[in-house]
């Protein structure tokens, strides 16, 4: 499989998918490709808006983009097309509609077949088991919490290291505490914004800007600095 699993869309003070675009450059190369895009996530922002705004991020760099939501088919644009996008905003409401709507298969077998898929946060949480670790509310309610299951493991996006003055709430780290102390079993990576994951097959790396930080039951959180092999975490 081939992936980029990338923490945020957008750091402070840039444009849209501005820091990622080098990367998502690199990722699909040269050839001009045809991406199919799910904007479900998108709630504040109507789909035809969330897709005008990621086609001409990829346009830019010589890539079509057209939306489930612009045909009738959805599942054969994913079969048709290049590259899988899913794009940031609610998972719930993202796993819902791709639920309804009978993708959740789809996209999984594609990818597994080896067609490239590209996630951004809550794009990102649907390529794990589950959207257990997501940050967003439940806003809706889906058929379940399972997801693409193209990882073994789950992702933590956007996560912080500390509460904003003034908030006695818990931690993100505390939360993902109590995840690992209810699913022993699992690893939960907290992804920091300006960072992404690439898989290429059984290899897996940490790209960026920032470290990332590792959970698992009865052991101490451990920092992977840019560059990390973290192939390991895609055994089962």
């Amino acid at each position: 499989m081939r992936l980029l699993l990338i923490s945020n869309s957008t750091n402070e003070g840039e444009g849209y998918l501005e820091y990622p675009m080098p990367y998502i450059k690199s990722f699909l190369q040269e050839k001009p490709l045809n991406c199919a895009f799910i904007p479900y996530a998108g709630v504040s922002i109507n789909f035809d808006d969330y897709t005008a705004r990621v086609r001409e991020r990829f346009e830019s760099i010589g890539h079509k983009v057209t939306s489930v939501h612009e045909v009738e088919n959805p599942s054969e644009l994913l079969k048709s097309a290049d590259v899988i996008l899913v794009g940031g905003g609610n998972t719930w409401q993202l796993l819902k509609m791709t639920q309804d709507n009978g993708l959740l298969n789809v996209v999984r077998d594609e990818v597994v077949k080896g067609k490239p898929y590209i996630g951004w946060s809550a794009g990102s949480n649907m390529t794990c088991p589950t959207i257990r670790t997501t940050n967003d509310m439940p806003i809706i309610e889906p058929d379940s919490f399972d997801a693409f299951n193209l990882i073994p493991f789950q992702i933590n996006p956007h996560y912080l290291d500390a509460n904003p003055d003034g908030h006695a709430g818990e931690t993100r780290e505390a939360r993902i505490e109590e995840f690992i102390e209810v699913n022993r079993e699992i690893y939960v990576l907290g992804l920091r914004e300006g960072t992404m994951l690439q898989i290429e097959g059984a290899k897996m790396a940490l790209l960026g800007v920032r470290s990332a930080r590792l959970f698992h039951y009865n052991l101490s959180p451990k920092e992977y600095k840019e560059g990390s092999d973290l192939s390991f975490l895609l055994e089962k």
